[in-house]
């Protein structure tokens, strides 16, 4: 809970919360399982993100005492102040895929980069909110249909109408962990989640059944792709338009040209990703 020597370790837990409609991600940081806790983290959300509607959880013991507290709290309230809950069936997990695969995205690479690192409350929840950030900055589709637009819209804009900014941070990635101050070890772990999860990301975005049959996943000219970068800086993603598809004396195409905010640049179908939904 504190920085200094016998300080006192505690166990944490991550909350999740996952639009449904947006696919927007919210993370809160809770002490422990109980109702109250949930109940707070709760509070939290509806007070920074506004009040929702209908609830979806699994059937945690916790849930399910914060849903009767509510209940006992909205009795006398209106009606349209009413807020339902739909929980899980036992032993379902993957009834709530939606925000499964959201909580993967987090802890699975979280592990990694923290390991034995101790981080006060302060420093967790600032690693979570960045985080968020990150998983809030991933390209949805395109912006527009105008063909010089490369612009693309995210979860952030729904939350600030916007594309999510950052404050300017050195790479901190070629220095040793143990000469790192407090807040540059924040810095690290913030710019190594982005670098592990954004190609995990594109990597997904070019998965492709074996090529028996001629691939139906070709880029078009005009398509707005993402472009692999391994030196883009968090939250920044490399656009742009497809001006021309190379084809093989095979007839496949494995090389185009695009557009981007630079100028124009030839890349292998490797390195272009297409947004979700136009692979």
């Amino acid at each position: 809970m504190s920085r200094g020597r016998g300080a006192k370790v505690l166990k944490a837990y991550l909350c999740l919360f996952v639009c449904f409609t947006t696919k927007a991600l919210h993370l809160e940081l809770v002490s422990d399982l109980s109702s109250e806790a949930f109940l707070a983290a709760l509070k939290r959300f509806i007070a920074r993100r506004g009040r929702c509607n209908r609830l979806f959880s699994d059937g945690g013991t916790n849930f399910k005492g914060a849903q009767r507290e509510l209940l006992n709290n909205m009795k006398y309230a209106a009606e349209a102040e009413k807020m339902d809950w739909d929980f899980n069936p036992p032993s379902a997990p993957h009834f709530g895929g939606l925000w499964e695969i959201g909580i993967k995205s987090v802890k699975t690479h979280l592990y990694k980069l923290v390991g034995d690192q101790v981080l006060t409350y302060e420093e967790l929840y600032t690693v979570f909110v960045q985080i968020e950030a990150v998983l809030n900055s991933r390209p949805l589709c395109p912006l527009s249909t105008d063909p010089n637009d490369l612009s693309v819209l995210t979860p952030g804009h729904f939350l600030t109408l916007a594309p999510l900014s950052d404050l300017p941070e050195p790479d901190l990635s070629n220095l040793s962990m143990n000469r790192l101050s407090r807040w540059q070890l924040l810095t690290r772990l913030h710019q190594d989640f982005w670098k592990r999860w954004h190609v995990e990301y594109l990597n997904t975005l070019q998965q492709r059944t074996k090529w028996f049959t001629p691939a139906d996943s070709q880029l078009s000219i005009g398509q707005l792709v993402l472009i692999k970068d391994e030196q883009q800086p968090p939250r920044r993603w490399r656009t742009a338009r497809v001006v021309d598809v190379h084809l093989g004396k095979d007839g496949i195409a494995r090389v185009a040209t695009g557009r981007t905010s630079s100028g124009i640049l030839q890349r292998p179908l490797v390195k272009l990703c297409p947004l979700p939904g136009q692979s």
